[in-house]
């Protein structure tokens, strides 16, 4: 009994300390910060209102715990591919697409079609068993049909996001890129915790980076630069090649050659222009 409950309190001493190092990272990532407008069934996540500028400021320990009750919801769908993550923000489209890829999820990013989940006419038509839904106004239109087809709903909510037919709300900065991102790698993480894919005793070696969007424009332009970079290297090879193809070769014979030519040409030109001139005139007589 003495040894149960002493790795009893070892399991919660890791999970303690597991809980502050999250926290710590969403603080990093400021998915605390809200917006000034307060949605009333979001007051309950608000941990208290900037006085200076009016932000609510959301309670992570209650962020965290909604995380953990996500997981477990996802983690007990047998079949990975019932899972569908919506995200028509731009901000949250890399981020579903890495949560479904090492979850086994089925993604929708981008515009949603209507009837999608109710018009089983359409050739998108779907019917999963889970929603998880980046941010729930703006994804308005799936979360609506969600409670035509009896699909619950895990959303991440901001302080003025609606909660229609939200069944689990994720308490957080929905329209902050850093801020989506660490929200789905910590739920991704912790799915494949519950799945036994790796102990908790492991770190995953997966990095938030590969969550974080990437504005298009921003990777043309490093692209570039790189390119750039090493266009100058090419182009010096070449120059050294022209370089040694100019050098005049041993012994002068090239440079002699060319100062007798002169010679010649006046020979060519004496003689042959003389007689061309003769003979053109002579059968301009003649004819």
């Amino acid at each position: 009994d003495l040894g149960e409950a002493q790795g009893g309190e070892g399991t919660m001493a890791a999970d303690l300390s597991q809980k502050q190092e999250d926290i710590q990272k969403l603080l990093v990532t400021k998915a605390h910060l809200g917006t000034k407008n307060l949605d009333h069934r979001m007051a309950r996540y608000v941990f208290k209102r900037n006085p200076i500028d009016g932000v609510n400021i959301i309670n992570l320990g209650k962020t965290w715990e909604k995380l953990k009750v996500a997981a477990q919801i996802i983690a007990a769908i047998e079949n990975p591919a019932d899972v569908l993550v919506i995200s028509a923000r731009p901000y949250g489209t890399r981020a579903a697409l890495k949560f479904c890829q090492y979850t086994g999820a089925q993604s929708n990013t981008g515009r949603w079609t209507p009837g999608a989940l109710t018009n089983q006419i359409t050739q998108q038509f779907m019917e999963p068993r889970l929603l998880i839904v980046t941010d729930p106004r703006t994804d308005q239109q799936a979360v609506k049909e969600s409670a035509y087809a009896n699909i619950p709903v895990i959303a991440l909510c901001d302080t003025d996001s609606p909660l229609e037919f939200v069944d689990v709300a994720i308490p957080c900065n929905n329209k902050g890129r850093e801020s989506i991102a660490m929200i789905y790698w910590l739920l991704a993480r912790e799915v494949m915790y519950l799945r036994n894919v790796m102990p908790r005793s492991q770190k995953w070696d997966v990095l938030v980076d590969m969550f974080f969007y990437r504005d298009p424009e921003e990777v043309m332009k490093k692209d570039e630069e790189e390119e750039e970079e090493v266009a100058p290297h090419t182009a010096e090879a070449p120059a050294e090649q022209a370089e040694e193809w100019g050098a005049q070769p041993a012994g002068g014979e090239w440079t002699a050659g060319a100062e007798g030519a002169p010679a010649g040409g006046d020979d060519w030109g004496s003689g042959g222009g003389g007689n061309w001139g003769a003979d053109n005139a002579g059968g301009g007589d003649s004819w």
